[in-house]
């Protein structure tokens, strides 16, 4: 019985003494994190990744709504939004609803 008292005691003081040291690492961590993504170098890293996305986008949604598959569309009949997409029937919308998570 004591051994048992004993390995319950040791367990606990390590729980409590590994928890405050993987506390105090993951707050060293998260410091250097947020240093990092705080440098300027980061920051316009961001900044021109972003820019280029942007433009990409731009040049493909003007290249899908030139192109001959959007013309095939809209001579259907079809209506295409401001993006190039056609609208969801109302159907449509409520099946994915339904199954939205």
């Amino acid at each position: 019985m004591r051994g048992k008292l004993m390995f319950a005691a040791g367990a606990a003081v390590g729980f409590v003494l590994g928890t405050r040291a993987g506390r105090e690492r993951y707050e060293e961590l998260a410091a250097a994190t947020r240093k990092i993504l705080a440098s300027p170098s980061v920051q316009e890293a961001g900044g021109v990744a972003k820019a280029q996305a942007t433009k990409l986008y731009s040049s493909s949604k003007d290249a899908l709504n030139s192109s001959k598959l959007a013309d095939k569309i809209r001579a259907t009949g079809h209506n295409l939004h401001a993006n190039g997409s056609e609208p969801l029937s109302d159907e449509t919308h409520q099946h994915m609803s339904a199954n939205s998570f």
